[in-house]
């Protein structure tokens, strides 16, 4: 048992997530004025299925879904029945002749039910063929049990489409169109009304998203803390991560729900888990039921396989059909949403994000094609292309060309052929700027290496990135393997790993009044989980083990408060934000000096607003990150601190500030941002914060005085002299622009001469007239060539004017 030792400690619990005074408060509500929703036993499901029926636009899209993924089953079973036992492919491919005249001579003209085999004899084929027999019962209890599902589900959704009506008073038809914070906002006031949750007097956001991301928080940090996925290195391939939904399930029922499993129940971990005297024996029986749970996957594995296969052929045939090209497209892969993922992150949260960041990926993995390859696939196009051409040359002049035996099959395939190959061959404008391109990524994933900073060239960043954005063909296959694979994990990989898994949760699980038992990395707390290297030094006291990796407390602690302007930070994440705040104007206001009184610009990383609302500053997470990833060339030690801090300002004082009460122009309502109305958003000047960059000036106008207030922006003040509580709804002022407008010009022209993928457009600049960016990717010309050799963005350029 040598081999269970670690050096994983305790984690005691310093903290709770109650007011002060509440943390034995047991609310007593009069029996004759409870409403239906007076506390709720399990809060964890209620709130989960309340965001489920947000996500899914209402009780009557989410039971017509329902509905349609049930015959959805059916039809694939039942389709696939008839196609093994009841068609006659012999008649179908005309290898035996049917004649309905009774005279031999005529021409035999096949009709498709000819193909059809009787009803007698189709079912005399299905009783004689005893897999298919088995494989049907099994399918079909299957079947009944997500039947039975539905509709216990149906029962318990029409209680949450009551709470919406009721409770919230949020009618179905005007739930697509608000945000998640907005039906957030209204679960935190009715928990005054009804009492909800009656071990609390009040919820805040922080318990709700721990109640629906209780479980997944634990994932983010199961693989922040590199326990899964599981690695491995293979011959020719190199390291190979595989995770797929499967393999996630299997996972998730060894550890949180299924029997046996650590959790008691939704809310609470078992007391033996918590205590440390047991860890080697409960070790061996987690061990010993993943063996059981292996052995059953690999039991099962034949009809999974199966069904794999059939789902997979009918979802994405006629999508190939249609889009040959459809399997190099790259997606998001599962251990990448996992990875990039913060804690208390919830999904169309993450998904907004990852989709903002979805061109530019592309884009980058585009700039790696095989020259080689490149040129088989210019030939190999043309040659196909040139029989096609004559093919279908020969079909415009004789429609009868296409009834010769495998014409129609031979265009088909070169049509597909042409088409596949010119998705190896790249775009004859594209340039090479993949460092440009990987800081653009980074603006939205949030997350890299720090052994990709400057190697964004190579092919082993290419790779590393590639399992993170993996190409369509490659997800699907590995989903394919799943049924085979999964069992081999979890009896050969993952045993082995099982004394570590009982140290994390024990470790990294506190109890939370009100919440229960939840991951402490989800806590957000920087003083238990921060990062020295993440502008938490000297407010940390965590070790190298209970610190969480690049960063990620800090960065889900910036966006959460981001994401929900309505939640106070405990004392320590206060803190945090306020030495944050601290360190931005102190070394802003050097940097400012230093460089006469103008402070670098990062304008890279504002592209994030391009596609979200003015009044949403998440790329202020990208810019903290840039400063720990993408700081460019080598800087001697002692000015790379001054450096990050310096890009930190300037990406705060590049977020255009938004009048009270001023919505987004050209904007619809989504639930995707999840933003609530700018209009009910603490708003703070943070004019201070940047030291010297509290002056504005706009490019062609004359700078105002001080106190004068500049058309579409806030008024200027002095820098206050306390650091105030920084509020999540930041309104910061405009940067100022570079000096020299015509020498800026001239040197942004050879640049663009040099490298034409790389744009002089800055997202965070305001338009003359006071118009804001939009979605489309409109802009202005920037005079600062720092801020053009930070851009890579590939966007129009509209127009320059000279300062």
């Amino acid at each position: 048992m040598a081999q269970f030792d670690t050096e994983y400690q305790r984690l005691e619990a310093s903290y709770s997530d109650s007011p002060p005074g509440e943390e034995d408060l047991l609310v007593h509500v009069p029996e004759g004025s409870k409403s239906p929703w007076h506390h709720i036993e399990n809060l964890d499901l209620f709130f989960s299925r309340v965001y489920n029926l947000h996500q899914k636009n209402g009780f009557t899209c989410m039971l017509i879904g329902e509905i349609f993924e049930l015959m959805q089953f059916l039809f694939v079973v039942a389709f696939t029945t008839f196609l093994v036992s009841c068609v006659d492919y012999d008649i179908l491919f005309a290898n035996k002749m049917v004649n309905h005249s009774l005279h031999p001579t005529e021409p035999v003209k096949v009709t498709l039910p000819d193909a059809f085999l009787p009803a007698q004899v189709c079912s005399a084929r299905i009783q004689e063929n005893g897999s298919l027999i088995t494989i049907l019962v099994i399918a079909g209890v299957f079947w009944v049990h997500r039947l039975i599902k539905f509709i216990y589900n149906i029962c318990c959704y029409w209680e949450i489409h009551s709470f919406y009506l009721h409770a919230l008073r949020i009618p179905m038809s005007a739930l697509p169109y608000c945000t998640w914070q907005e039906v957030q906002a209204r679960i935190v006031q009715t928990q005054k009304e009804h009492q909800i949750c009656i071990h609390k007097r009040e919820l805040t956001e922080l318990d709700i998203y721990h109640r629906i991301l209780r479980f997944q928080n634990y994932m983010v940090a199961l693989v922040n803390k590199s326990l899964l996925p599981l690695r491995f290195r293979l011959p020719g391939l190199g390291e190979v991560v595989f995770f797929t939904r499967g393999l996630k399930y299997n996972f998730e029922l060894i550890l949180f729900w299924g029997p046996g499993s650590l959790f008691l129940n939704e809310w609470s971990l078992k007391a033996e888990y918590k205590r440390g005297g047991q860890r080697l024996e409960l070790a061996q029986r987690l061990s010993n039921r993943i063996l059981w749970i292996g052995i059953a996957n690999f039991l099962l594995c034949p009809l999974i396989l199966i069904w794999q296969i059939l789902y997979a052929f009918f979802s994405y045939a006629e999508v190939l059909k249609r889009e040959p090209g459809a399997l190099g497209a790259r997606c998001w892969s599962l251990y990448g949403r996992c990875y990039l993922r913060h804690f208390n992150e919830l999904e169309h949260e993450l998904q907004s994000r990852l989709s903002r960041g979805y061109k530019p990926a592309s884009k980058y993995m585009n700039c790696f094609l095989s020259p080689l390859l490149t040129l088989l696939a210019k030939n190999c196009a043309f040659f196909a292309g040139s029989i096609l051409a004559v093919l279908i040359a020969l079909t415009i002049y004789d429609e009868d060309v296409l009834a010769v035996e495998h014409v129609l099959t031979t265009v088909t395939l070169l049509g597909v052929t042409v088409t596949v190959c010119r998705s190896f061959i790249p775009d004859q404008h594209m340039v090479f700027c993949p460092e440009q391109l990987l800081r653009v990524i980074l603006a939205h994933i949030h997350y890299m290496p720090d052994h990709w900073q400057g190697n964004a060239h190579r092919s082993q960043t290419r790779d590393e990135f590639a399992q993170l954005f993996q190409y369509k063909a490659v997800f699907i296959l590995e989903e394919l393997l799943s049924p085979i694979v999964t069992p081999l994990i979890l009896i050969f990989c993952l045993r082995p790993r099982a004394l570590e898994i009982i140290d994390f949760f024990r470790n990294f699980t506190v109890e939370v009044v009100g919440v229960g038992d939840t991951c402490s990395f989800a806590q957000m707390d920087v003083r238990q989980h921060g990062h020295p290297q993440w502008l938490s030094g000297g407010q940390t006291e965590a070790s190298v083990y209970q610190q969480a990796e690049d960063g990620k407390t800090e960065l889900s602690l910036m966006h959460f408060a981001i994401t929900n302007p309505g939640w106070q930070p405990p004392r320590e994440s206060t803190a945090f934000l306020g030495f944050l705040k601290e360190q931005v104007q102190r070394d802003g206001a050097a940097a400012g000096l230093a460089q006469g009184g103008l402070l670098p610009e990062n304008a890279l990383f504002t592209s994030i607003q391009s596609l979200q609302s003015e009044s949403e500053p998440l790329s202020l997470i990208a810019n903290v990150v840039a400063g720990s990833s993408c700081r460019g060339p080598p800087l001697p030690r002692d000015l790379q601190g001054s450096r990050h801090r310096a890009e930190v300002a300037s990406a705060l004082r590049s977020f255009s500030p938004l009048q009270p009460g001023q919505a987004p122009t050209g904007r619809a309502p989504s639930t995707m941002t999840g933003s609530g109305s700018t209009s009910s958003r603490p708003r703070l000047n943070l004019s201070g914060m940047c030291g010297t960059a509290g002056r504005v000036m706009r490019v062609g106008r004359v700078p105002p005085k001080r106190g004068e207030r500049v058309p579409g922006g806030p008024s200027l003040s002095p820098a206050p002299p306390a650091i105030p509580v920084l509020h999540p709804g930041l309104e910061l002022l405009r940067p100022l622009p570079c000096r020299g407008a015509s020498r800026g010009a001239t040197e942004a022209s050879q640049i663009l001469e040099q490298c034409p993928g790389l744009p002089l457009t800055s997202l965070g600049c305001p338009l003359e007239d006071g118009l804001k960016m939009g979605s489309q990717h409109q802009g202005t010309q920037s005079p600062c060539l720092k801020r053009a050799q930070r851009m890579s963005f590939p966007l129009r350029c509209t127009r320059y004017r000279r300062g």
